[in-house]
């Protein structure tokens, strides 16, 4: 029976399919744990019962020899890069795991990085009134990631989280990137299978098909790549703008620091924020009547809405910000 390299329509057909199956077998696992331990255990397992899914239908397909459901619904076949051979248990297993696997852990590492980094410097500021956060439910990933973050210096982890920052925006738009390469050349179109080498031969049919469509996969290709160059673009822009604002406040709030410790000195009047325990700047009212400086009070917003002293919940919106206030 002839052979010939999959075309781009073939493998998206084949990639739409298999995850049709995969959210198929992932909405079944998990109805049924939610069905045994209910709804708490199944909210904090569900991504994991997710991965299980998804690397046992690649178990029993990929790596067990077997054609996925998509690639025998498209009747392509996996070859290696000499295109002469299946490919090794060892590059499906590879294939398996940075497929499946590595995207996992990859999300819930800069989760949980993320996480400890802004609890650091949450506990930095607010150490007498911020509670213990979950440290009963705790991972061994988390208790590493947490130990490992102990023993930065401030400048070492506001570097980190930048970084973090960079990965969670990049790894999309690289997402994005490869696909489009994929709607050009039509070779790979799922990244792991880009880094493993392995690609498809299609057998029977009509080997012209593909072929017809091909320059429209290119043109979409065209399209995507210049619509990723604009986004790049529009995010650059935008974080230069945020960079600069940042500054302008910084040097407007000290400006004004130095302006009410002007007159706080001649007036002999002092008013302490209760979460920096510094001066206040910018004094902002919650709306239970409570004081604190315009940006300790907004910082604490982005992780908890109540108020640090008395715990009423309120929302960010309700903030006041007092103009002229001497107190």
């Amino acid at each position: 029976m002839a052979a010939a390299a999959a075309g781009p329509a073939q493998l998206v057909r084949c990639g739409q399919k298999d995850e049709l199956y995969r959210s198929g077998l992932r909405s079944g696992a998990g109805a049924a744990l939610h069905g045994l331990v209910g709804a708490k255990k199944w909210l904090e397992w569900r991504r994991e019962v997710e991965l299980l899914s998804d690397v046992a239908y690649f178990v029993l397909t990929t790596l067990s020899g077997y054609q996925t459901l998509g690639e025998e619904y498209v009747n392509i076949v996996q070859v290696d890069s000499t295109k002469k051979r299946v490919p090794s248990f060892l590059r499906r297993a590879i294939f398996i795991s940075l497929h499946t696997v590595l995207p996992y852990c990859l999300e819930k590492g800069l989760l949980h990085l993320e996480h400890e980094l802004q609890t650091e410097a949450d506990e930095s500021r607010t150490s007498q009134s911020s509670p213990a956060l979950g440290l009963s439910s705790r991972t061994l990933i988390r208790n590493w990631i947490q130990k490992q973050v102990g023993g930065l210096t401030e400048q070492q982890k506001k570097t980190v989280l930048q970084i973090v920052y960079v990965l969670k925006q990049g790894l999309p738009l690289l997402h994005r990137l490869h696909l489009a390469v994929f709607y050009i050349r039509g070779t790979f179109y799922h990244l792991s299978k880009r880094i493993t080498g392995i690609t498809y031969l299609h057998f029977g049919g009509l080997q012209g098909e593909d072929q017809s469509i091909r320059s429209s996969y290119k043109f979409l290709g065209i399209i995507s790549l210049f619509h990723l160059l604009l986004t790049i673009g529009v995010q650059m822009y935008s974080f230069k703008q945020k960079q600069r604002a940042r500054q302008e406040w910084k040097l407007h709030r000290n400006l004004a620091h130095q302006q009410n410790t002007t007159k706080e000195k001649t007036t002999g009047r002092h008013s302490r924020c209760t979460l920096c325990l510094e001066e206040r700047r910018h004094t902002t009212a919650t709306p239970c009547g409570h004081l604190f400086c315009w940006e300790c009070i907004t910082e604490w917003c982005n992780t908890r809405t109540e108020c640090p002293l008395c715990r009423e919940k309120f929302h960010p919106q309700k903030l006041i910000y007092l103009r002229h206030y001497q107190l």
